[in-house]
């Protein structure tokens, strides 16, 4: 086993879009910086993602000063957008939590409808030290959370991924695989670890940063959704459900909630405290 550190980085400016990979990133209370304080949401205001949309995963989101996005998708024309004014908050629901978020402009909306052949609307998360704590039975008194689906920082690992695609390769969909990581949609990825390590971690600290972990990642239907062509296969549910189903949950990698801020870098050291 070589050094546990960190291989890379990656932050989603808007909620299932495809993922930007930056060599640092700042880490806030509730994730890193710049990382879901987007998404869109249909005409009940249900948050909309890859479940039932995969096309989303060829759009991009590209960081602006002071919060906005330039989004861009294939056969649409760039559009920047700015963050909107907290004037008018509209109710969100985020897998059954409701949050208050703030409408973007119309031509925001058009573009996005426009794009997705559906009525859907783009939403800002104007203030995430306050709109939206964690689940009451995985938070710490006054832990917060951005538009994720449930907790600030999500960690997968290079040997548990390893180890997945070998059992890939024995099943029934070898041709399925092997599995890139971006199917799991992660903000880190650390390497030197052994396969499924991360299933034991309560506490690590990344870099200068110390964070729990509060429980494993549930897996769902996006990590079907091929990244790079939008194209649903079978795989990793089809494998992990004979392998890794605890619970009742498909689990891969694990949540992190920061308990210190600061910045980490690729490269930065991996330490298991407890």
């Amino acid at each position: 086993m070589g050094n546990v550190e960190v291989r890379s980085l990656h932050i989603h400016p808007v909620k299932a879009f495809r993922a930007l990979s930056p060599g640092e990133a700042v880490v806030e209370p509730w994730g890193l910086a710049g990382d879901r304080r987007w998404s869109l949401i249909d005409d009940g205001g249900k948050v909309v993602t890859q479940r039932e949309h995969p096309r989303l995963a060829l759009a991009a989101a590209e960081p602006l000063a002071g919060g906005g996005v330039r989004l861009s998708a294939p056969g649409r024309e760039p559009l920047t957008v700015e963050v909107p004014q907290p004037a008018v908050t509209v109710p969100v629901n985020v897998f059954g939590t409701k949050v208050e978020v703030v409408p973007a402009a119309a031509d925001a909306h058009a573009w996005c409808s426009a794009y997705l052949e559906a009525d859907v609307r783009l939403v800002h998360l104007d203030d995430p030290a306050t709109r939206r704590p964690i689940v009451p039975k995985y938070a710490l008194p006054g832990e917060t959370v951005n538009l994720a689906d449930g907790f600030p920082l999500l960690v997968t690992t290079t040997a548990s991924l390893d180890a997945l695609n070998a059992l890939i390769a024995r099943g029934g969909h070898a041709d399925e695989g092997p599995l890139p990581m971006t199917r799991f949609r992660p903000n880190i990825v650390v390497t030197g670890t052994g396969a499924w390590a991360e299933d034991h971690w309560t506490r690590v600290s990344i870099g200068e940063v110390d964070l729990r972990v509060p429980k494993a990642c549930a897996r769902c239907v996006v990590t079907t959704n091929d990244q790079d062509s939008a194209v649903r296969g079978r795989e990793p549910l089809h494998t992990l459900a004979r392998h890794r189903r605890i619970d009742g949950e498909l689990l891969f990698g694990v949540h992190l909630v920061p308990l210190s801020p600061g910045t980490i870098r690729i490269g930065d050291p991996v330490r298991v405290l407890s």
